[in-house]
């Protein structure tokens, strides 16, 4: 399925679960997010981790439900509960199945998002791992002179954060080399398309969310 189209049908599905008290809906959502993940092959270990991680919100939501949330605090609490995981699994289901760069493009192609946004995300995303790599070199540097920079420390991101101010105005200067103007047209090496399937599995979706809000409770 196309990136965007995908994105849009999160993005309505999550909507609705915040919209309605459903349980059917919240486990329906939940079955079918699993039934993707282990599609692709989740691994066991990254499931049982993300689970644990939602737990004790979870928890928290449903045991405040059941002791201040009067006579309907027990049904109420599960609601919330579920819709949490609902939630997790909705957002886990798309970001593990979905490349960065194939909804950069096709946000840019079929949604007309402006291409200097998108290329800033693109960015973003591709200096994270330099990023990473050059606070480990300003911690070592910090070691060498015998000064420990811990993770909590400011001075540690600060001296980041003026790497990254650098990194951003050569990018700027690379792209406008490379001949990027704003507001002109493009050519595009990989083109997204949305297809009559994609439409059709979106409405089919949508059409099975709304008829287990309709008739199950």
């Amino acid at each position: 399925m196309n990136s965007a189209i995908r994105l849009m049908l999160v993005f309505i599905i999550a909507l609705e679960i915040s919209l309605v008290a459903n349980l059917s809906l919240n486990i329906a959502v939940i079955i079918g997010a699993l039934a993707i993940l282990f599609w692709q092959h989740l691994h066991l270990k990254t499931f049982l981790f993300i689970s644990l991680l939602a737990l004790l919100p979870a928890l928290g939501i449903f045991l405040s439900q059941l002791y201040y949330g009067g006579s309907h605090g027990f049904y109420r609490g599960i609601i919330l509960f579920s819709r949490l995981y609902a939630y997790v699994f909705l957002g886990l289901s798309f970001s593990l199945t979905t490349s960065p760069i194939n909804l950069a493009h096709a946000l840019e192609q079929n949604l007309h998002v402006p291409a200097k946004f998108i290329y800033g995300i693109l960015a973003a995303l591709n200096l994270l791992p330099r990023l990473r790599y050059e606070i480990k070199v300003i911690r070592a540097n910090g070691n060498m002179r015998g000064k420990t920079l811990h993770p909590w420390q400011p001075t540690l991101y600060f001296k980041a954060l003026i790497l990254a101010i650098n990194w951003s105005n050569n990018l700027s200067l690379a792209m406008q080399s490379q001949g990027f103007v704003e507001n002109e047209p493009r050519t595009h090496f990989s083109k997204p398309i949305v297809t009559k399937l994609d439409w059709s599995l979106s409405l089919i979706i949508l059409g099975a969310v709304q008829c287990i809000i309709i008739f199950c409770h």
